[in-house]
């Protein structure tokens, strides 16, 4: 009877523990898999000398991907994790934070400057870590590697211009002279590489070349300099706070109003009226490549939305716009790459995550219609890295900027082939 007890216990023991097992074995089973998150990086110049510039951008871009991941679900239902850094405006930390952003795992990073694209891209490059490049300059595609621009950039500003004010405003004989003042980096650089190579074939002069910083106080020794040349064109590439010195300066030399005064679109925005005066800044052209606030285009009323909600001081900056843009252009390539790679590749978020990301997703946007906030964007090109390519001419008129012009191509330039550029 002791022995039957025994063996009773027994079986149901064992009874037990394979039903254990086998709970066991379907609550593993059910156990949800967790996805890896998506990360881009950015690197903004939100505070320090460039602030009036990267802030808006970098909120507009902010702005764009919490709208993204929050009303639109994210990318083909993957919510992205966004990983930013201010850089301040200076080069030693943009160099830092590309490094960063790898080690934290993102897929590919934007940067907002073309100075600290710069600073970035040696590390991005050797790394194969792709960039998209929001205000970019001719040396940071040129050679092709992996950085990619998402608009024109500065020397298209000064093509694009020339050739209008060639067509539209020059009326006198022979050519007209031209003097460029320029921020020292490649804000400023971009559009004297540019010059250098199409202003003999646009039948242009440039008699003067004046170089200057991001902190600046007073231009009136350059322009100075430049006045004694006769110009009838003053060409500026920087950032607004600079520009506005410069538009200043050239007013109490009275050198404005005069002669014709144009801005690259790095300084030619909200930031640079509100700064420089309505006064100082009428009747001076520039080149912008996004549309302006109020556009009857399909991604005006949403941005305009959310601005009002959360950014109303950026309405009416055009650095807004482009930022905004970025975030798009972003999920776009995200998408790309999701459908043409895998999510088992990308969330390793590696080297070969990085070379699938650009491969199977920058490469794979083709005329994508930013809803119309700018033109639309190409990377498939092996040797144009510029997404958008056109432009539009502005002109400010009672203290706001307004299109003069439909959208203006902006032919690809070939540096390369010219010996001085390095």
């Amino acid at each position: 009877m002791r022995q039957n007890k025994i063996a009773a216990v027994a079986i149901m023991a064992t009874i037990f523990i394979f039903i254990f097992t086998i709970l066991a074995g379907c609550s593993t089973a059910a156990t949800p898999t967790v996805k890896k998150a998506l990360k881009v990086g950015f690197s903004i110049p939100y505070t320090g000398a460039a602030a009036e510039k990267g802030a808006p951008i970098g909120q507009g871009a902010l702005d764009s991907w919490k709208n993204i991941n929050e009303e639109l679900g994210g990318v083909d239902g993957n919510k992205i994790e966004v990983v930013w850094y201010d850089t301040t405006y200076d080069a030693a930390k943009a160099t830092t934070i590309v490094k960063k952003l790898m080690d934290d795992g993102c897929l590919f990073f934007t940067v907002v400057s073309s100075k600290e694209a710069t600073a970035s891209k040696d590390a991005a490059n050797k790394a194969g870590f792709p960039g998209l490049i929001v205000f970019s300059s001719p040396s940071l595609t040129h050679p092709p590697a992996h950085m990619y621009a998402q608009l024109p950039d500065y020397g298209d500003d000064w093509a694009a211009f020339s050739k209008y004010y060639m067509q539209n405003i020059w009326k006198g004989t022979g050519k007209p002279k031209m003097a460029l003042a320029i921020l020292n980096n490649p804000t400023g650089y971009g559009v004297r590489d540019a010059a250098r190579a199409a202003a003999a074939d646009l039948g242009i002069d440039i008699v003067a070349t004046e170089e200057h910083t991001a902190t600046t106080i007073s231009e009136i020794d350059a322009l100075t300099r430049i006045q004694a040349k006769n110009p009838d064109v003053l060409f500026i590439s920087s950032t607004p706070a600079p520009t506005s010195i410069l538009l200043k300066n050239a007013y109490d030399l009275k050198m404005i109003p005069g002669i014709t005064v144009a801005s690259a679109h790095a300084g030619f925005t909200k930031a640079l009226i509100d700064l420089a005066g309505a006064n100082v800044t009428e009747g001076v052209y520039g080149v912008f490549p996004t549309v302006n606030w109020g556009a009857d285009v399909p991604g005006m009323a949403k941005m305009t939305e959310v601005a009002k909600v959360k950014h109303p001081e950026y309405i009416g900056n055009n650095d807004y716009i482009t930022g905004w843009a970025a975030s798009l252009i972003n999920a776009q390539i995200i998408k790309q790459a999701l459908a043409n790679s895998s999510m088992d590749v990308l969330s390793k978020a590696d080297a070969a995550a990085w070379q699938a990301v650009e491969s199977k997703g920058f490469l794979n946007v083709k005329g994508y219609d930013v809803q119309g906030l700018h033109g639309p964007v190409d990377f498939s090109s092996p040797t144009d890295k510029r997404g958008s390519k056109s432009v539009k001419i502005f002109l400010i008129k009672s203290g706001a900027m307004s299109s003069i012009t439909d959208w203006v191509d902006a032919p690809y330039i070939n540096y390369e082939k010219y010996d001085w550029f390095k």
